[in-house]
């Protein structure tokens, strides 16, 4: 059977992220994933540099 965390969040969000290795914000879009303490975090790629993005989202 499939991971239920990933089919339960279909979702993307679209907003911004801060890169770490530009030090700058980036706008871009990326998949909601809920991590294993149970938060949500929307994931993605810079769109400049190609490091991958991370953002923790509130609870909704």
């Amino acid at each position: 059977m499939a991971d239920s965390t990933a089919a339960a969040t279909d979702e993307t969000y679209a907003g911004e992220f801060y890169c770490v290795k530009c030090k700058a914000k980036r706008e871009a879009e990326g998949k909601v994933v809920v991590s294993e303490n149970g938060r949500r975090m929307a994931k993605a790629v810079c769109p400049v540099c190609g490091t991958n993005l991370n953002r923790i989202l509130g609870k909704a």
